[in-house]
């Protein structure tokens, strides 16, 4: 089995994923750290702020690639995300964090990458997005064969199958479950 995925339309090695969670977790830390060293003097939603500008936006940055990898993965990013919000919110670590993430209006990072899907194949079928990714998404109206079926009707979409032996990784595969 080989220790490469393909994603975004290139190859992506495990070695470089790593590398990616890793610079992404610390990068995320530090920042976390800065902002807690001066947290008594900033409001909650100054925090809220600086946290989203500094450390939300680094979860979100490629986290498409992150799609259908498995929760121990995605775990050093749940961490970050837990430890932001107990900065905001000024919580004790045994407090739990799941409704204060809905008080910030925040998603888990699971739900994040699958909004992120989702406003990647919205953005594909409005045209605002690359080729190489709208050539992912196709209409099932503009197939001869299924432009009868109900499905056409409702706007579905068909997702080319991939042959790569680690092809639930790939976003086509992202994107097919996310249709599915």
């Amino acid at each position: 089995m080989s220790s490469e995925t393909w994603a975004c339309g290139s190859t992506l090695s495990c070695q470089c994923a790593c590398m990616f969670q890793e610079w992404c977790k610390q990068s995320c830390f530090y920042h976390l750290r800065r902002i807690c060293a001066v947290r008594r003097q900033l409001s909650c939603d100054v925090t809220a702020r600086l946290i989203t500008a500094l450390v939300l936006s680094r979860l979100d940055f490629c986290n498409v690639v992150l799609a259908c990898l498995p929760a121990s993965t995605l775990a050093p990013f749940t961490r970050v995300l837990h430890a932001a919000v107990r900065t905001v919110l000024d919580l004790k670590p045994r407090d739990s964090v799941t409704p204060a993430l809905r008080k910030l209006h925040w998603l888990p990072v699971t739900e994040r990458i699958q909004y992120k899907l989702c406003l990647l194949a919205h953005k594909s079928l409005l045209g605002h997005t690359p080729g190489y990714i709208s050539v992912l998404l196709i209409p099932v109206a503009e197939f001869l064969r299924r432009s009868t079926l109900r499905a056409s009707s409702r706007g579905n979409l068909v997702v080319p199958r991939t042959r790569r032996r680690k092809g639930d990784r790939t976003k086509t595969a992202a994107f097919d479950r996310l249709v599915s």
